[in-house]
């Protein structure tokens, strides 16, 4: 929530999706449209239209308006006039999202850009971090809100509350049967001077037995072949949690992803789709790192079956 001159402001909090970026606004007492143009810099013949209502209609105290973030008033590139200061716009991480996906969300943003504003590693986001995507740009003089400038505010990523965790406890799975009573077994590093911290190129091996889904899998008879990629992430290394990305898969699926190369196979849960980046074209699916150490695939794309 925004408020303007004379009202606390939390930090600005981007909603919608590309090509649609706005910022919600509850209305304050004497408040107007040419008042909401200067705090945001942006003409209010563009405000009204972008809400489906007309500009010669007042507002109420309360009404939540939505201001559109165009080129006149938002930055992702670092350029501003000189009247202007940046104000940070923020973008909550959904749970399952990663940095292609916040990047696709935001404008596509440069990865770049995202990493360098948050001072993170693309592969450290979690889901409920708020990630700096953009800069709202307002002028000295006419917005209460430049007192908030950037230069005011970290562009630390906040971190969540808390990071949700899987509540179940954790199976370990031998001899291709599910062991619900034994505690879940060590990782084996068949490399063990390369760690998935260091592992730019990470020859390091998992052996989890398929992982931890594996007796949550239920075989609709559905499969589809096609090249497999990676995203990096810190699940799966320690406790055989092993999860994907792939499109016309309801969230939450578990699938058998198999590595036609080495014939061997692990079980990963859905948690998204592939976001509509070059990086993603062609792809049948994206597994975490973790999974594909196991399937003896490193970090390189190989052909996979997907069967659930």
């Amino acid at each position: 929530m925004v408020w303007s001159a004379g009202y606390a402001q939390s930090d600005l909090q981007v909603q919608g999706k590309t090509p649609t970026l706005y910022l919600t606004h509850k209305v304050q007492p004497k408040e107007t449209w040419y008042s909401l143009g200067r705090l945001y810099n942006i003409s209010p013949k563009e405000i009204a239209p972008f809400n489906s209502t007309d500009i010669n209609k007042g507002l109420s105290i309360g009404q939540a308006i939505k201001i559109p973030l165009v080129p006149a008033n938002f930055s992702q590139d670092d350029n501003k006039a000189g009247d202007e200061v940046f104000v940070p716009v923020r973008y909550k991480v959904k749970e399952g999202e990663w940095m292609f996906r916040v990047s696709a969300n935001n404008n596509k943003v440069p990865l770049e850009q995202l990493e360098k504003w948050n001072n993170l590693n693309r592969n450290q986001v979690k889901a409920g971090m708020e990630l700096v995507v953009g800069y709202l740009k307002v002028k000295k003089d006419q917005s209460a809100l430049a007192g908030k400038s950037a230069a005011d505010i970290a562009t630390s990523p906040k971190a969540p509350a808390e990071v949700p965790r899987e509540t179940k406890p954790i199976v370990a799975v031998a001899d291709n049967k599910p062991a619900d009573e034994k505690p879940a077994q060590a990782p084996v590093f068949r490399n063990a001077d390369v760690t998935p911290a260091n592992s730019g190129t990470s020859v390091a091996v998992v052996d989890y037995k398929g992982g931890y889904f594996r007796s949550q899998y239920e075989n609709a008879g559905k499969s589809t072949r096609g090249i497999a990629n990676i995203f990096r992430s810190t699940s799966g290394w320690n406790d055989g949690k092993y999860y994907a990305l792939m499109d016309n898969v309801p969230v939450g699926t578990i699938v058998l992803v198999s590595n036609s190369a080495t014939n061997k196979a692990v079980y990963a849960k859905v948690l998204g789709n592939l976001s509509d980046i070059k990086e993603n074209a062609g792809l049948a699916i994206r597994i975490s790192n973790a999974a594909a150490a196991e399937l003896g695939a490193g970090e390189n794309k190989f052909n996979a079956e997907v069967k659930y």
